[in-house]
């Protein structure tokens, strides 16, 4: 006989499993108009009585994975004791999420007047393989990745942005893969592939790896469940690509989801994903996964990222802290004194447009003031900005201007569902203790404006930043072998990775830096690679 016990897990939080032995199930808070979302795998030859069971229940199927044997469906919380009790069913696991690994923005928005390279295609080796002598032309017959096809999973791609224009993308799905409102992609985009063309930057390939889009992740960021990442990978699959490349993730793994990125690397598809931003150890999925390539965060200076994720599944590193590439937008952000005007960030979440007022200075706002009418200067610290803008806010203050507390500027945020209805503007330490001693009383004008469709550049933090740059270089090491599988060049990506931290491989940078020169030569009998060289580049 066989027996199934069902346990209701307390929050519906727990990870819902059922086998042919035991069952185990709980549920999410996630739910669909009442339901929960489950991924349900059929025994073999028992689609259709499944699908039928699951249907009868009152269940909405949302896709089937027939390689699988899996449905993803949402199920009224009362069916699920009787679909468990259903012979042909397997296994039943929640629907777990899948968020857009955060990003970190870590400068002001920056205008370039002629093409610049960022300093992690110089630090991944790119242009040891296509520009040896520097000279700003593609050498002939160099790896370009041309032979490549790289699948970025992700929020679109604004085609209209210059340096974006001629790239060779084949397709997207699904309608409106072309946009992106996020800016999320065309960053991750804009590091893979920039074009070489005089404008902004250059990716790590020169704007001639093959692109197909899958676009998951909405203008506003909102997570997405793991079936959604399967089929979006399928269909990257589908599509032909060598290479996925996912600045995603979430803090639980799944049983399905891990089975689908084995198959694919079975298929012959190397699948590359971000370690996390959690600064902690915790895994992120399906970075942690064995058939998917983590990687971690390192800055200009080879130093891992404190926000990157440590733990055994983290493989290779990237540079992944100030990384300049495309968005598509332009955050433009200022308070202008007597004539000079001050470039400042705008804080996430509070208000944009325009304000003005006699120049004050609030000290660290971490209380109120008789700031009616004024702009008022805040020192950084002791309250979060959230406080210090809503207590200039209920004081009538027309503007906040948070200075920092250590040299340089920096990038605020209310907080995710927080929001002011007066602007937020985050200054330099030197700009800042520059307006306290010198323009009380004055009149500053305020303006954040955000344009939105248009060709920018900014400096991001973040996994998510670092992820690019190793799935664009496993396109330019596979485009000079193009027969090798997929396991061969992950072994080339890990075997001739510049070791950093503890010697050997380790939690932080897994095998090391990413080399691609070195990953080239190893590959094809070339040679070891100038690791030497590039120890002196990291000083």
């Amino acid at each position: 006989m066989r027996k199934v016990n069902v346990l209701f897990a307390v929050a519906l939080v727990a990870v819902l499993v059922i086998s042919l032995f035991h069952a185990s199930p709980a549920y999410s808070s996630n739910s669909d108009n009442g339901k929960v979302r489950v991924l349900v795998q059929f025994a073999p030859g028992k689609a259709a009585a499944v699908e039928h069971s699951l249907q009868a229940a009152g269940g909405e199927i949302h896709y089937a994975f027939d390689d699988l044997e899996t449905f993803a469906v949402s199920l009224p919380e009362a069916a699920l004791q009787g679909i468990a009790n259903n012979p042909n069913i397997v296994l039943i696991e929640e629907d777990v999420e899948r968020y857009p690994i955060s990003i970190l923005p870590s400068a002001n928005a920056v205008s370039l007047p002629e093409q610049v390279v960022p300093y992690g295609v110089d630090m991944v080796q790119a242009r040891d393989v296509w520009d040896t002598n520097r000279d700003g032309v593609v050498d002939a017959g160099a790896p370009t990745a041309a032979n490549r096809k790289l699948c970025i999973i992700d929020s679109g791609l604004f085609t209209g942005h210059e340096d974006f224009q001629g790239l060779n993308v084949s397709g997207g799905y699904p309608s409106g893969w072309n946009s992106d409102g996020l800016g999320h992609g065309s960053h991750v985009a804009g590091t893979i592939a920039a074009i070489n063309n005089s404008l902004g930057v250059i990716g790590v390939t020169p704007g001639t790896v093959q692109l197909y889009i899958v676009r998951v992740f909405g203008d506003d960021g909102a997570w997405v469940y793991s079936s959604t990442l399967i089929d979006a990978a399928n269909r990257c699959a589908g599509a032909g690509a060598n290479i996925i490349s996912m600045s995603l993730g979430g803090t639980r793994s799944s049983i399905t989801e891990k089975r689908g990125f084995a198959s694919l690397y079975s298929q012959g598809i190397l699948s590359i994903a971000a370690a996390g931003n959690d600064g902690n150890t915790a895994y992120s999925y399906p970075a942690s996964y064995d058939s998917v390539m983590s990687v971690a965060a390192i800055d200009e200076a080879g130093l891992v990222a404190d926000f990157s994720q440590q733990n055994d599944q983290v493989e290779i590193a990237a540079p992944g802290v100030g990384v300049l590439s495309t968005v598509p937008y332009i955050d433009e952000t200022s308070v202008t004194v007597s004539g000079v005007s001050y470039s400042g960030g705008h804080v996430d979440y509070s208000a944009r447009g325009t304000a003005s007022g006699a120049l004050v200075d609030g000290g660290l706002c971490d209380g109120s003031g008789a700031w009616a009418g004024k702009v008022v200067l805040c020192q950084r610290g002791t309250i979060s900005f959230y406080d210090k803008v809503i207590n200039v806010q209920n004081s009538g203050g027309a503007a906040a201007l948070i200075y920092n507390n250590v040299p340089g500027g920096f990038l605020g945020t209310l907080g995710d569902g927080y929001s002011s209805t007066i602007i937020g503007v985050s200054l330099s330490q030197e700009d800042g203790q520059y307006l306290v001693a010198n323009r009380l009383g004055q009149t500053a004008n305020v303006s954040s404006v955000l344009y939105t469709n248009v060709s920018g550049y900014e400096y991001y933090d973040g996994t998510s930043m670092a992820t690019p740059h190793v799935s664009a270089v496993a396109a330019l090491v596979w485009s000079a072998k193009p027969t090798a599988t997929n396991a061969e060049v992950r072994a080339a990506l890990t075997g001739t990775a510049l070791d950093l931290g503890a010697a050997g491989r380790d939690v932080a940078y897994g095998y090391g830096l990413v080399q691609a020169k070195a990953a080239i030569d190893t590959l094809t009998g070339g040679g070891t690679g100038d690791v030497a060289l590039h120890v002196a580049d990291l000083d």
